[in-house]
């Protein structure tokens, strides 16, 4: 393992850094894609009271077709394949996908890097500091 004198990763290759910089970029990206799933799950279930207010609006309107299409074919189903609701997506997005790239960020860190992170912004910062100490 690199020492505080040395520069960070120098026991992995270039490739090696710029694999492990590219899968926690990716990381970060699922995480990105995460907060707008929260974000549709939100959406979604604010559109979905709004809808059940109209319901009841139209209904005491007078308007039952409308109120009743709500009622049957709207507020119960789903966003996805008219079964899966947005906090099923989002549920399945957390569980399987992102925890399967998170487990395999995880283990490539831990084979190459004896678990540190983010490697190439630490050699970027110990240069822009060298840089800077230099002028």
């Amino acid at each position: 393992m690199a020492t505080d004198g040395d520069r960070p990763g120098d026991d992995l290759t270039e490739r090696e850094v710029d694999a492990l910089h590219e899968v926690e970029l990716g990381v970060e990206w699922l995480r990105r894609a995460h907060g707008k799933l929260v974000a549709f799950h939100h959406n979604t279930g604010h559109a979905m009271e709004h809808l059940a207010e109209a319901e009841q609006l139209l209904r005491e309107s007078g308007h039952e077709e409308f109120a009743d299409e709500i009622r049957d074919e709207h507020l119960p189903r789903g966003v996805v394949d008219e079964d899966r609701w947005s906090y099923d997506v989002l549920s399945s997005f957390e569980r399987d996908f992102m925890a399967d790239v998170s487990g395999l960020t995880d283990r490539a860190r831990t084979d190459l890097a004896d678990g540190r992170h983010h490697v190439a912004e630490r050699r970027q910062e110990q240069e822009w500091k060298r840089d800077a100490d230099s002028e």
